[in-house]
């Protein structure tokens, strides 16, 4: 049995993601969202949800960009610690020893300790209530060397990615499956059974 709330965001688990942002002339500065997702896959476009008085805020709308940087278990401290101080008050990157990485399509630094980082140029604001939403397209994406193989795949469960949900913050579990595996397996299995119906075939054993 279900009990029925009132409205309210449930939608979890969710990424906790540091954003970077940065005014020509000041220090770069990060904010931890936990409202950002995928919306368009061409042209390649991301978005991010952001409360008005929040210091990040001005800067994304000022300059029209930001950098998305991945978060892993290595970074739950960083990534709490820059969703709930202010860069008003603090410099994000030097209290949580984070180093500021140039970007190769915008002036908004990402940062290196991040596995992923996603560059993107703000093109709409929505503004929804309580956030607006910066509608983005990713203009470049810079990964780690180390997760490559040798064919150049990206490996990312090698990254220690973590998630949020409901006021926690996750690491990443086993693999469940892929992407695809409910109707790959079908049809593996089906294979199998006209090969060996084939195989019967040209033994004889069916007529």
């Amino acid at each position: 049995m279900k009990q029925t709330w009132r409205p309210g965001n449930m939608l979890y688990p969710v990424p906790a993601v540091m954003v970077s942002c940065q005014r020509k002339g000041e220090k770069p500065n990060i904010i931890t969202v936990a409202w950002a997702g995928t919306i368009c896959s061409d042209p390649v476009m991301v978005s991010i949800s952001v409360r008005k008085e929040r210091y990040s805020y001005d800067i994304i709308k000022e300059t029209g960009e930001f950098v998305i940087n991945l978060t892993t278990k290595q970074l739950v401290r960083a990534t709490d610690y820059c969703g709930v101080r202010s860069g008003r008050n603090v410099d994000k990157f030097k209290d949580m020893n984070l180093t500021p990485e140039t970007s190769e399509k915008i002036n908004a630094p990402g940062i290196a300790e991040s596995p992923v980082c996603i560059e993107c140029k703000v093109v709409q604001v929505l503004e929804l209530g309580s956030h607006d939403m910066f509608i983005a397209k990713v203009e470049a994406v810079r990964v780690w060397e180390s997760l490559l193989d040798s064919r150049g795949t990206l490996k990312l469960y090698k990254a220690d990615l973590m998630a949020y949900s409901h006021g926690s913050y996750y690491e990443l579990g086993k693999t469940l499956g892929k992407f695809g595996f409910s109707v790959q397996k079908k049809a593996s299995q089906n294979n199998a059974v006209k090969k060996k119906t084939k195989k019967r075939k040209n033994s004889g054993s069916i007529k």
